[in-house]
């Protein structure tokens, strides 16, 4: 299709399959999976829509050239040469973000310098004066990506984040990411066709995603700015009629997503983050401790968790992590309990063995996604009915 062009979105390990999907369903063309990323193509339209839709995504980059580099010369004459005015104004800032496995560079910040005196003087040379630079909240961000001799130069469309939705204000000791919240749930296959339970709440970004996902609401519904913006093509009009099309496809949602935490703070933070998110019908928080609760709903459960792991949560591991196992068992029949830890020792103390594991990362720590299904009544019963 005339207007195409290629994109990148930024992912966590593991998720590559689960944002491939998610950009096909958004209607994405050629896409393919690599590693912590997936490219694919469409138009500035799809460019807006993939930030604002996507779950699992991070960044959503748009390379504008890829040229060979074998000193610092070629680096600084092949950037240079691009046309930066023609992207954006010298009267935005800009910062420049460097990756790279190359034995002709091996120093990022000096990657970024020499990027940086290219793109100065190329506006110094056109427009007789120049951006400047701030590496804390810049209007533009330029990725630059070297691998072996081969060089990538970058827009970065999203600018911040892209698991910074907007809705979460307060948080907790260990938080969890919103793109990781999001891409598990996604991975425990919930879609909003039964009730929903977390019951360590924390600060609620299980239960947002959650609903958000049930309810079929745009990622970054909550976020004000993306780095596109404050390009020179940016289209606001062409933005808002996406934003409005997304908004037409979400759907009502009819079940219940209940949070639990026995922590006072954490209930009120997470109550204040539903609000911001605009989810408090949807959503209820109580106080209360998991290991004594039952089962609050009638029928199939689904609960996604995040338990302490014992790193910065100080518990008793080994007792608590049983004491999960038992509740499950005594309380929760019919449920599909899907839980995340970095703490695989602790697993086996749940005395519940999982019908699936899954390799995931919470931030630097290598973690497990496990299922526990608990059956009414016995498993047994439940093959020979």
């Amino acid at each position: 299709m005339a207007g195409n062009f290629k994109m990148m979105a930024k992912t966590l390990y593991g998720f590559e399959p689960l944002l491939a999907k998610e950009l096909r369903n958004l209607g994405a063309g050629r896409v393919e999976e690599g590693v912590r990323n997936v490219t694919f193509e469409g138009d500035t339209g799809f460019m807006y829509k993939a930030n604002l839709c996507l779950r699992t995504a991070l960044k959503v980059y748009k390379p504008i050239s890829t040229f060979r580099v074998f000193n610092e010369k070629d680096l600084y004459k092949s950037i240079y040469e691009l046309d930066w005015p023609h992207f954006f104004g010298a009267d935005k800032t800009f910062a420049i973000d460097t990756t790279m496995s190359s034995e002709v560079f091996n120093n990022s910040m000096f990657v970024s310098l020499k990027a940086k005196d290219a793109i100065v003087d190329k506006f110094r040379e056109v427009e007789r004066q120049r951006p400047n630079v701030d590496s804390q909240d810049p209007d533009v961000r330029i990725n630059i990506h070297i691998h072996e001799n081969t060089c990538t130069v970058s827009l970065d469309s999203s600018g911040n984040s892209l698991h910074q939705r907007g809705y979460r204000i307060l948080t907790n000791i260990a938080p969890i990411n919103e793109v990781l919240a999001a891409g598990l749930l996604l991975a425990s296959a919930w879609d909003g066709h039964t009730d929903f339970l977390d019951p360590m709440c924390g600060s609620g970004t299980f239960l947002i995603e959650a609903a958000m996902i049930a309810c079929n609401i745009p990622a970054n519904i909550n976020r004000e700015a993306y780095a596109f913006m404050h390009w020179k093509d940016y289209d606001a009009e062409l933005h808002e009629k996406i934003v409005e099309a997304s908004l037409k496809k979400t759907r009502e949602f009819h079940r219940k997503i209940i949070g639990y935490d026995k922590a006072p703070s954490a209930v009120r933070k997470a109550q204040e983050n539903v609000e911001n998110a605009n989810l408090a019908e949807y959503i209820t928080i109580e106080r209360k401790d998991f290991f004594r609760t039952e089962k609050p709903v009638e029928g199939k459960l689904h609960m996604v968790f995040n338990p302490p792991y014992g790193e910065r949560l100080p518990i008793e591991v080994d007792e608590f992590y049983a004491k999960i196992g038992d509740t499950l068992k005594q309380q929760y029949p019919g449920t599909d309990a899907w839980m995340i830890t970095s703490n695989l020792e602790a697993l086996k103390h749940v005395g519940l063995r999982p019908s699936r594991k899954i390799k995931a990362f919470n931030g630097k720590l290598e973690a497990r996604l496990v299922k526990y299904e608990i059956y009414e009544g016995s498993k047994k019963a439940k093959y020979q009915q």
